[in-house]
Formats: structure tokens, sequence, C-alpha cells
């Protein structure tokens, strides 16, 4: 008999075909990506329509409020509602969220809404991604996990994963290609609308639906996409795990000091990367409309480093988790430090992507040792504190950092250096 052709082989160790694990990475991939872009244009935006620093700052935090509080909800729910109907739950949010955010950043950029209305319309519709767009990781997770056996899941999941880490890399990249002449500064959260209506359409048609079989497969809770949100591993770990455990309490003796050092070092992080494009601007002197490029090349920078960490040096060096957190906060303390002596944008790039390295140590240190000191049983348990960890960051820090910037734009990074450095000398007791 022939050979199976290609469209329909399967993912090893899963019932899935290519092609469906394709449209549930794609799911992933285009929210990540379309989530970074924003990111990469927010800055130049702000200024355009002349909106204080702050503002802008502030109009991402109910967002990310929501996502925190909802998306344990979600993953919950896959089970019940199913998983296919839940992915398109979220890809719908994100397309409504995308294009109401455009249409009223035209309308700010145009002078047709006053600069305030403007950001809290923003804010609002913003908050629809943050409500529904976390129902998306959950739900393709679970609909994974259903298909595979359990000796493949790991590394499925692990690949399903990735998405997010590989979103960060295309969605500043493509970004300052959609500035278009017509749309100018929000054209990326149009063309990312655009193409989470493709991939929905093509999950609509494409995916089988998977009402069949509750129980089998369980999705995670995934903290708030961003470059700071890489892939740590909680969430697979969560999926993974054969049970629901109850989510164990941020103070329990055994967890509390590790995910202490993550909290620490992820408001550093947050802070400084909302602080990141208007730092960019104001030090190269740049004109908002023209900005997105140098800040999208920052950004792949951070995104590239924290890759490499996490894909490349990890893997290779072997660190405990102890080490991890020490040696990844002294590289970001250096980091942060070249970045705000930056003077071109060769030395953003190099401060930004060292800083991004240590990043990338630290958060797969704490999720490690939190997961290191509880048995097996409990691994759901403190998977969920994890992922709340990682996402609490993006609720105030890039409110206080921005605050901050107000005052002096130095001022967010030289605080930063300190917190990670100190961060360093208490990491090394540790256990």
């Amino acid at each position: 008999m022939a050979n199976r052709s290609p469209s329909r082989r399967k993912v090893a160790g899963s019932a899935l075909t290519t092609p469906h694990f394709l449209l549930l990475y794609s799911a992933m991939l285009v929210a990540a990506a379309g989530n970074t872009a924003l990111q990469s244009v927010m800055p130049a935006i702000g200024r355009e329509i002349g909106i204080a620093d702050l503002w802008v700052a502030i109009a991402y935090t109910w967002s990310a409020v929501l996502w925190v509080w909802l998306a344990p909800f979600w993953a919950e729910k896959s089970d019940h509602h199913g998983r296919k109907a839940l992915t398109l739950l979220g890809l719908g949010g994100f397309i409504i969220s995308m294009t109401l955010c455009g249409l009223v950043l035209i309308a700010g950029l145009s002078g047709w809404l006053a600069p305030a209305v403007t950001f809290l319309l923003f804010g609002l519709f913003r908050a629809i991604y943050g409500a529904l767009g976390c129902a998306t990781p959950s739900a393709t997770q679970a609909y994974l996990a259903s298909k595979t056996r359990r000796s493949a899941r790991t590394a499925q999941l692990s690949a399903l994963s990735s998405s997010f880490g590989l979103g960060t890399i295309v969605g500043p990249a493509l970004a300052p290609l959609f500035v278009l002449p017509l749309i100018g500064l929000p054209g990326p959260l149009f063309a990312f609308a655009i193409i989470a209506i493709i991939v929905y359409v093509a999950i609509k048609v494409g995916l089988p639906e998977d009402r069949g079989a509750p129980g089998r497969g369980r999705g995670a809770a995934m903290s708030y996409p961003s470059l700071a949100s890489m892939i740590t591993g909680a969430s697979v770990r969560a999926a993974t795990t054969p049970t629901r455990q109850k989510r164990l309490s941020w103070k329990d003796s055994r967890i509390r000091r590790w995910i202490l050092a993550g909290v620490i070092a992820g408001h550093a992080q947050a802070a400084t990367l909302t602080c990141l494009g208007f730092f960019i601007i104001d030090t190269l002197s740049l004109q908002p409309r023209g900005a997105e490029g140098p800040i999208a090349i920052v950004i792949m920078a951070g995104a590239g480093g924290t890759l490499a960490a996490q894909w490349g040096l990890i893997p290779k060096l072997d660190l405990s988790p102890r080490a991890l957190i020490v040696w990844g906060s002294a590289i970001a303390a250096a980091g942060l430090g070249l970045t705000a002596l930056a003077t071109s944008l060769y030395g953003l790039v190099l401060g930004f992507g060292i800083a991004s390295i240590g990043f990338g140590f630290t958060r797969p240190g704490f999720t490690a040792g939190a997961s290191l000191a509880v048995p097996l049983a409990e691994q759901g348990g403190v998977a969920g504190v994890i992922t709340s960890a990682n996402g609490i960051s993006y609720i105030a820090a890039p409110t206080v950092g921005m605050a901050l910037y107000a005052l002096d734009p130095h001022l967010p990074f030289a605080l930063a250096v300190l917190v990670v450095l100190a961060l360093a000398w208490w990491g090394r007791t540790l256990r």
C-alpha cells in the first residue's frame, strides 16, 4: 500500500494529523504575535495621539487583570463546553478586540475622539481579549492532550506551547510591514485580526469536534502573552497531571520563597518592558511615526535573547534552579544597566538582549525550584501558583514603571537593576 500522504500523517504518539496540530499551533501563534506586535506600536501611537505615557500602560491593566482572573476558569471549562468551541471563543475575542481597538485608535489619531476618550475605549476593548482570549491556550492544550498518549503528551504539549515564544519574534518582525499609508500605526492590529479570521475559519472547518471524550485531556491556564511570559513548563505540567489538584497557597512554606523570587523578577521585567518603547523614542529622538521599526528591532532582540536562554543555554548548562535565579538576576542587572546607559540603537539592542537572557534564566529557575519542592501528586497545584505568579506582574508593575518614567526616564531601569541585584544576593539562600 502506498505511503500515507503528508496531509494525513499522524503526530508522533497522537491521534492528531499534522494539519490538525498546525491548526492548534496557529491559534496560539497568532495571538502571541498579535499581542507583541501591538506592544511594538503602542508607544508611538500614544505619543502621536498626545496622551500621557502613563495612560498607555494603564490601558493594558484591565486586560491583564481579566486574563489572570479568568484563565483558570476557562481551563476548568474545557471538558464541559468542548475544546474546539473554547479555542474558537478565544480567537473570536482576539479578533473582536483587535478590530475595535484598531478602529478607536484610528479615530483618536484622526482627531475624531479626545485622547482620554480614545484610551478609555481602547482599555475597554482590550479587556475583551483579556476576558476571552485566555480560553484559547487551555483549550488547545486540552484538545491535544485528549488525542495524545500519556507517554508522548509532554513532548507534544511543549511543542504546542513553543508557539508563544515564536510569536514574540514574528509579531514585532511583521508589525512595521503592516503600518500602511491609509491606516497608519494601527495597521498591525487589523492585519493580525485578518490573519486570526483565517485561522478561525480554518479551525471551524478543518478541526474535528471533540465533545465525545470528556476528562481524557486537560488544559492549563497560561500567563498573559508577552515577551516577558515565555513558556516555562508550568502549564505543560498542569496539563499532563492525571487529575486536577486543589491550587496550593502562595504561603505554602515549601514554595513561598521560590514564588517570591519569580514575582520579584517578573515585576522588574514587566515594569521595564512597558517603558522600553517610550525609552527608545526618547533616547533616539524619534518621531512617533517611524519609531515602530527601531522598537520592533529591540523587542525582537529581547525575544531572541529569551529564546536563546530557554531553548539553548539552559539545556546545555544544566544549572540548578538556585543558580538560574542567581546568575539570571545578575545578567539581567547588567543588561538593564547597559540599556539605561545606551545612546544608540546598537546599545539598546545589546542591553535589552542581555537583560532578556537573564530573565530567560530566572523564570525557569523559580518554576523548577517550586516544582521540585513538592511531590508529583501536587504538580498541578503548584503549576497554578506559578501561572498566577507569571501573570500577576502585569497588573501593577507597568503602571508603576510608567509613573517612575514620568519622573525620570532612567529611573525604572535603575530601580530594576537594584531589585534584581538584591534578588541575586538573596537567591543564594534558596534551597
